[in-house]
């Protein structure tokens, strides 16, 4: 008979190394159980062919899951000449065969400085974005195929690592939203023929770095070795997903009336609407706002 634990209270952020195979949410539900933590979430989803960094917020960290969505990612990919799937992906079923011809290094680093910056994409069918109610995803599976808008996205770097033809092995920086598998259509579109993404692996999300995360097995191992206590000492803390917020420190009296929801009556040197980290002594209290007077309203408290 197995005997049901009280789920703990956790807080902190972990970084995985997510396997290629398992989707986002089915890792997360995997961590969620070794940690047998209360509240969790993850940060940015990966698809199941995709592999490399996934935060793990838990507790108060989920609170500043929405500053990991909005950071810029960078990726490693490679992306297949001549072949067109109907998922833009390794996955998908082959649906055209497009010769691509004498094409030479030159050529596709040329094309792919042509496309850093701010660009369109619009949202492939086999993606979690909504229509009425309804994952793009789910209607594709049915054969169902809809309009989508176009969204605009900005491609920070892109970078060709080596070209092996037909396979372009890439590094790309790039904001939220930007999809890769959408990116590798049109680099091939412009280069005259169809192209599909065969591997991808997340590098960064914002301040993170995968070389810094840990693999499911590793976690396993270390929780059966130590005791699943061991593992809250490999979270961050919350307010280091926060690093690229300026930080500011209050006295006490002022820090009492940040937790208490109210404006700090202290005038700072920021611009109006600037985003800040608030402290007091090294306590973090969490994110404020500057108004139009100097002050900092509370935008967001932890407990933590």
């Amino acid at each position: 008979m197995t005997v049901k634990t009280t789920p703990r209270r956790v807080n902190g952020i972990l970084l995985l190394d997510k396997s290629k195979g398992d989707s986002s949410n089915r890792a997360l539900q995997k961590i969620k159980r070794l940690f047998n933590a209360k509240k969790a979430g993850h940060t940015g989803t990966l698809d199941p062919l995709a592999s490399g960094l996934l935060p793990i917020c838990f507790g108060e960290a989920t609170k500043v899951a929405q500053f990991l969505l909005d950071s810029d990612k960078r990726y490693f990919s490679d992306f297949v000449l001549g072949v067109t799937t109907t998922t833009g992906d390794a996955e998908g079923e082959v649906i055209e065969r497009k010769s691509w011809g004498d094409l030479g290094e030159l050529d596709v680093a040329t094309k792919m400085a042509e496309m850093v910056g701010e660009i369109s994409q619009i949202p492939p069918m086999h993606s979690a974005v909504k229509f009425e109610g309804k994952r793009l995803y789910a209607l594709a599976r049915k054969g169902v195929i809809v309009e989508r808008k176009a969204r605009s996205v900005d491609i920070r770097r892109f970078d060709l690592v080596s070209f092996n033809p037909p396979i372009c092995s890439v590094d790309v920086t790039c904001s939220k939203g930007t999809y890769i598998r959408v990116l590798a259509e049109d680099l091939a579109g412009t280069l005259g023929t169809g192209g599909h993404v065969s591997s991808l692996r997340r590098i960064q999300s914002g301040v993170f770095h995968v070389n810094d995360a840990y693999t499911m097995s590793t976690l396993e191992l270390l929780a059966e070795k130590n005791g699943v206590e061991f593992l809250d000492g490999l979270l961050l803390p919350v307010d280091h997903a926060l690093g690229h917020l300026p930080k500011v420190a209050l006295l006490p009296d002022a820090s009492k009336a940040f937790e208490n929801g109210l404006t700090s009556i202290e005038p700072f040197c920021f611009r109006a609407a600037k985003l800040l980290r608030v402290y007091c002594a090294n306590k973090f209290l969490g994110v404020g706002k500057v108004d139009e007077n100097g002050r900092i309203v509370p935008k967001r408290g932890f407990n933590a």
